[in-house]
């Protein structure tokens, strides 16, 4: 590994001022679990690393917002999501995920902010936050902007953040009456491995009907992605089985699956195919109030 400057700044703007747009090896560290993977085998070799650690509350904590969303600082870690009780309350599904996300020690030490910014399409909260319709905020020295999580994710760990950008905090809206929400993933390998295939699906039940959907496929994909056939296949429909298998045939037929060492094109598609239709049905069964 090549010498590197460590900066350790003490506030957001000492932060921002450290980042630098014009140089890719100038890069924000939080938990340093994806990014110190790369540095080892020499794939990244930083010229500066801008350490998060010392900046306390302004990017820390989980805490209700005026709407009656929730708003999760980019530093916590998972660990502190897992155990949040404002989460579990009003988002299980997310509480539920973390339970079984990688391992406690990397949850210990791992950040939403560095879960997102990363851009891996292997992580479990990108599709959950898409479904909830989640976005994140980003500053730089030239200000702050919104970005929804559909847009965060531009391709194959990328993202629309600019060098200059750190992630600050996330988003969550509250949930409207009668919403069932799931994560469904397969892992090809062992229990504690990045997923083969990620599922999120969301839907709102109004008198019998599911009046809006929205299913979210990942891992299997470069990048977290909306199954529009699938959505498409649910609304207006009766959440009945047959329902369910014909939003699972639409999403593997409309999936465009990645081949590696998790499995083939084919496979992974089948897996999806397969992995839609467990999560609906495990989603209806959640009472709406212990769903999202």
């Amino acid at each position: 590994m090549k010498n590197f400057e460590l900066a350790e700044p003490a506030t957001l703007d000492e932060a921002l001022s450290l980042l630098d747009p014009e140089d890719a090896t100038v890069r924000a560290i939080a938990g340093g679990t994806a990014l110190l993977l790369m540095m080892k085998p020499r794939l990244f070799q930083p010229t500066r690393l801008i350490s998060l650690r010392r900046i306390k509350n302004a990017l820390r904590g989980v805490s209700a917002d005026e709407a009656g969303g929730l708003r999760i600082g980019a530093m916590t870690t998972l660990s502190e999501m897992e155990r949040s009780p404002l989460i579990a309350r009003m988002f299980p599904v997310m509480t539920r995920t973390l339970h079984t996300l990688s391992n406690v020690r990397i949850r210990n030490v791992a950040t939403l902010g560095g879960h997102l910014a990363h851009g891996d399409p292997h992580m479990d909260l990108p599709p959950i936050l898409l479904t909830l319709g989640a976005r994140v905020r980003a500053a730089s020295q030239h200000g702050e902007r919104w970005i929804d999580i559909g847009d965060l994710f531009t391709g194959y760990y990328e993202t629309a953040l600019s060098r200059d950008e750190l992630i600050t905090e996330v988003e969550v809206p509250l949930q409207p009456a009668g919403v069932h929400s799931w994560y469904e993933k397969y892992t090809a390998l062992s229990a504690d491995d990045w997923p083969a295939v990620g599922v999120a699906v969301w839907f709102r039940m109004e008198s019998g009907v599911i009046a809006e959907a929205r299913v979210a496929v990942s891992s299997a994909t470069e990048r977290p992605v909306r199954m529009a056939r699938a959505e498409a296949e649910l609304s207006n429909s009766s959440a009945t089985a047959a329902d369910f298998s014909k939003a699972a045939d639409a999403a593997a037929e409309e999936v465009q699956p990645l081949a590696d060492l998790r499995g083939t094109v084919a496979y992974k598609r089948e897996m999806v195919r397969v992995h839609v239709r467990r999560a609906l049905e495990r989603a209806l069964k959640i009472n709406p109030s212990e769903a999202s």
